[in-house]
């Protein structure tokens, strides 16, 4: 094959995976801010009004629906598969209305017949101990994810890091509830939803210390690169629970980021420092709340408020 045949194939190539792909970018003004019209079947640029695309095939379903239940309804389909369940939930399960498909209530004799299928069915579910373990494992994290009030995709993340961490044989020597703890705390800070070790441990069935050292392990097994929590994504949850106001948290970032900038935050308690910061700012805007108030809600001591509170306000040149 010549260097121009080679040449004109892979030109070949690259135009057939552009076409697969779809078109990335506006050929007008190079923007890629496209928007599908569905009504019309085209793709149009937001930022010039090109018509990219017409006349495209809409792969959604036939039907249309007007609210959930239509929905549910006219949908073909069963859910999309998850990691939060040890099968993906890819796994039939027998329903327990005991009514056959029209509705009608089945004889007894059915009755009892279906109750032992539905026995059987949880029993096979998990063919081994070690998905027996991994069910147990994903129960932990999906119980503990509902304490804390954090999305579905946090609980997505920790169930991924622990199938991970059991592929790897990280488990082998730990407790299950210890690893699934510090999967989920580690799903949390990789998702931009930090929580404390104290909040994470008072959900678990595991010691905060063991929460910590098998963190650090699996983070470091796994190669995960966790970057330092940033103390303003505290801000606004703490801000909440005290029931301050905007103007609070606004300051509260405001002395966080002035502060940070001259190197005060390099090795502090992420918790604490925002704790203080929210302290100092409800002196500042007339909305005094207590120090122990607000460590009751950072989980923080007294001492870690008073001691980084002062280095800020030395940092900030305020004269308390």
């Amino acid at each position: 094959m010549t260097r121009s045949t080679r040449q004109r194939e892979r030109t070949r190539e690259k135009d057939e995976t552009e076409d697969q792909e779809g078109v990335r970018a506006c050929p007008e003004c190079e923007s890629d801010n496209l928007v599908k019209d569905s009504d019309r079947g085209e793709l149009i640029c937001e930022d010039c009004g090109l018509v990219v695309e017409e006349e495209k095939i809409d792969p959604g379903p036939e039907w249309r629906a007007f609210n959930h239940q239509e929905r549910q309804e006219k949908s073909r389909v069963g859910a999309p598969t998850t990691q939060t369940m040890h099968d993906k939930g890819l796994t039939t399960t027998i329903d327990w209305k005991d009514k056959d498909a029209y509705g009608r209530s089945i004889s007894s004799k059915k009755r009892s017949q279906m109750h032992r299928l539905r026995k059987w069915q949880e029993r096979i579910r998990t063919k081994d101990a070690g998905e027996r373990n991994l069910q147990f494992a994903l129960s932990e994290i999906d119980r503990m994810a509902s304490a804390l009030g954090v999305p579905r995709s946090v609980r997505e993340v920790a169930s991924v890091i622990y199938r991970r961490a059991l592929k790897e044989d990280l488990i082998r020597g730990r407790s299950i509830e210890g690893v699934a703890t510090s999967a989920l705390y580690a799903a949390c800070r990789k998702e931009g939803i930090p929580r404390s070790l104290e909040e994470i441990s008072e959900v678990s069935r595991v010691e905060r210390k063991e929460i910590g050292r098998t963190y650090r392990y699996i983070s470091q097994e796994l190669g995960l690169e966790m970057r330092p929590v940033d103390p303003k994504k505290y801000v606004p949850r703490f801000c909440s629970e005290l029931e301050l106001s905007e103007e609070v948290q606004t300051k509260a970032n405001e002395i966080i980021e002035k502060t940070a900038e001259e190197g005060l935050l390099s090795g502090k308690s992420p918790t604490g420092y925002a704790a203080a910061a929210i302290y100092a700012a409800s002196l500042l805007c007339n909305e005094k709340k207590t120090q122990r108030e607000v460590a009751d809600v950072a989980q923080v001591t007294e001492v870690t408020i008073r001691n980084r509170y002062q280095e800020q306000i030395e940092a900030m040149g305020i004269h308390g």
